[in-house]
């Protein structure tokens, strides 16, 4: 197995200026073209962490909170938030700045899943992520029930064996 690994040392920023040819109708940001963003800079995270290839397995739900205008700077920050075997979770964190105006607007935040793969294809083993501030340890904890929830939905769990969402329900 891999040696372990700092969250901190995965993550990734990117910041763009939103161009007229990113926009809808209503002159703002596409969801398409967004969804493109939260993926690549996902992805750009996992490969920091494992040093592989990754493919992207799931994008959870990706909620539009508030808009993101034409002539607005994006910036998306991605760091792993757990590691499993071959896999590992993502967040993805959404901004939105003014700059003219001053001000900055948390539009969206993304849990991804990205399996890391071997240049054949084939899912390889990663290393573990170690969480160090409170914040990561805090997103690290409910990787697992996010994960068993993901693994439950998409029919590769039964729900009895969801040991980590039983707990919160008290079942």
């Amino acid at each position: 197995m891999p040696a372990p690994k700092k969250v901190s040392e995965s993550h990734s920023i990117k910041s763009e200026m939103i161009m007229p040819n990113d926009t809808n109708t209503l002159g703002n940001l596409m969801g398409g073209n967004l969804m493109r963003m939260v993926d690549v800079t996902g992805a750009i995270a996992a490969q920091r962490h494992c040093n592989r290839i990754v493919v992207t397995a799931s994008i959870d739900n990706v909620s539009f909170t508030n808009k993101v205008p034409l002539g607005d700077v994006i910036t998306l920050e991605a760091k792993v938030t757990r590691s499993f075997n071959t896999s590992m979770e993502v967040i993805v964190k959404v901004y939105s700045e003014n700059i003219p105006a001053g001000t900055k607007n948390h539009t969206n935040t993304a849990f991804l899943t990205f399996v890391a793969v071997d240049q054949s294809g084939r899912p390889i083993e990663i290393a573990e992520a170690i969480p160090e501030t409170d914040e990561e340890k805090e997103l690290f904890e409910a990787a697992l029930r996010r994960r068993q929830l993901r693994l439950v939905l998409g029919g590769r769990m039964q729900p009895s064996d969801a040991t980590e969402l039983k707990a919160i329900f008290g079942i």
